[in-house]
């Protein structure tokens, strides 16, 4: 690869908002079979030293189904239709398959609301910052 078509990449990576750089770390683990954790992990220390900015509080969150128990599938099901807009078979594998995301970007306010409405249900939700 010259190097010029490996500064085109670079400048095209640069421009990923955050969230479609997960989505093609995603995509490269799943084609090449690998996790990419440890190579995640400098690039999300070196990300704060570069901003110098102080850690502010989270507005913007991704909320995870973690588990649902069997006696109340059926309950986690309807709220996870309700919440995604999922066809009822699309729900039941989401919650099946659990954990899963249920919303990818979504303001405290609503991630809040879906997590009270989950836990109603008896299920278990996660929300964690972006």
């Amino acid at each position: 690869m010259s190097n010029q078509n490996i500064d085109t990449l670079v400048e095209a990576l640069s421009q990923l908002s955050v969230l479609d750089m997960a989505k093609l770390k995603s995509a490269l683990e799943d084609k090449w079979g690998v996790k990419a954790a440890a190579a995640a992990a400098p690039m999300m220390m070196a990300a704060p030293a570069a901003g110098a900015a102080p850690a502010a509080e989270s507005t913007e969150f991704k909320v995870t189904l973690e588990k649902s128990p069997d006696d109340k599938k059926i309950s986690v099901i309807k709220v996870v239709r309700e919440i995604t807009g999922l066809g009822l078979k699309e729900a039941k594998d989401l919650v099946d398959g659990s954990p899963k995301v249920l919303k990818e970007s979504c303001a405290k306010a609503e991630a809040e609301e879906i997590s009270k409405k989950v836990a109603a249900a008896g299920g278990k939700v996660t929300l964690t910052g972006l």
